[in-house]
């Protein structure tokens, strides 16, 4: 079975979904939210994104200036912050229930690194959460 986008009843699975991780002893409203406050090392640029919604923290993001070595800690960060989204509670029971499920992040956006679009991309996203949801097995 294929899980080809995280909308719906798979919502949960999408990083824009409303839940709290923490990044660094602080605690955000989103993945997505934690995610774009990594990029900077900024501890007052990244207190901004505590307070934005998911799509205004994805936009956030995209003007900010990146530390140095993103590029090379981009994967990790995503992961550490999967592991805590899916720690524990009904989040954590709700990934487990997609079984052996392939998890991909279908898009319309043109975002073909985390997901695929047209049937194009690398779908890094559905692939750390498989990698999640094997861990916690």
């Amino acid at each position: 079975m294929k899980i080809e986008r995280f909308a719906g009843q798979y919502r949960f699975l999408s990083n824009f979904y409303p839940c709290n991780v923490i990044l660094d002893g602080v605690s955000y409203p989103s993945t997505v939210n934690a995610y774009q406050a990594a990029k900077t090392l900024d501890l007052h640029e990244r207190w901004l994104f505590k307070v934005y919604t998911a799509v205004q923290a994805k936009r956030a993001g995209k003007k900010l200036k990146l530390r140095s070595d993103w590029e090379s800690v981009k994967l990790g960060v995503m992961l550490d912050l999967l592991r805590k989204k899916f720690a524990h509670g009904a989040i954590r029971d709700q990934l487990l229930a997609t079984g052996d499920a392939e998890l991909i992040e279908g898009n319309t956006w043109g975002d073909t690194y985390w997901g695929v679009c047209n049937g194009v991309g690398e779908n890094m996203l559905g692939k750390l959460l498989m990698q999640v949801r094997a861990e916690l097995v």
